[in-house]
């Protein structure tokens, strides 16, 4: 139970933080609207949240290893920790100007990633700075991407 629980949090946190990122990033370089950023995470929490869960579940299920149980607990934990992690990204924009709120929100989805990078490579007995230094880099290379797109269709399609 405790690897179901585990595969559902990790990977529903990370998706969390990286898709609201680059969702947020790309939707305020492309419109700078903060009803779109807004909109944009809502929706993210609720169907990506359903859509990953429905993932890990069939993943899981395709396995062949799992108990029904254990299954649904990777299903329900991934989808709790996509929704809980994608809506705390909500909070600054509700304190801050939509700007201010998107750097907060970049330094609070590094910053979660690189803990958990971290304790995952204690628990593995690697080296933290290599697991740290790949998972933020693929979390940065995102965030430009999508920073880049969010300008592109703004230019093309505005």
């Amino acid at each position: 139970m405790r690897h179901a629980l585990t595969t559902g949090l990790s990977f529903g946190m990370t998706s969390g933080i990286i898709t609201t990122l680059g969702l947020m990033v790309g939707l305020h370089s492309g419109t700078h609207s903060r009803l779109a950023v807004i909109g944009g995470i809502l929706t993210i929490a609720i169907a990506d949240a359903f859509s990953d869960a429905l993932g890990i579940h069939i993943s899981e299920e395709a396995e062949n290893v799992h108990t029904h149980r254990q299954i649904w607990a990777a299903t329900l934990s991934t989808f709790a920790a996509k929704l809980v992690f994608s809506l705390t990204f909500l909070v600054p924009i509700f304190f801050f100007d939509l700007r201010t709120a998107i750097v907060i929100g970049i330094a609070w989805g590094l910053g979660i990633l690189g803990l958990t990078s971290y304790g995952l490579a204690r628990r593995q007995r690697t080296r933290p700075w290599m697991a740290i230094g790949e998972h933020l880099l693929i979390a940065i290379v995102v965030i430009v991407l999508t920073h880049f797109l969010g300008e592109w269709i703004a230019e093309r399609f505005a």
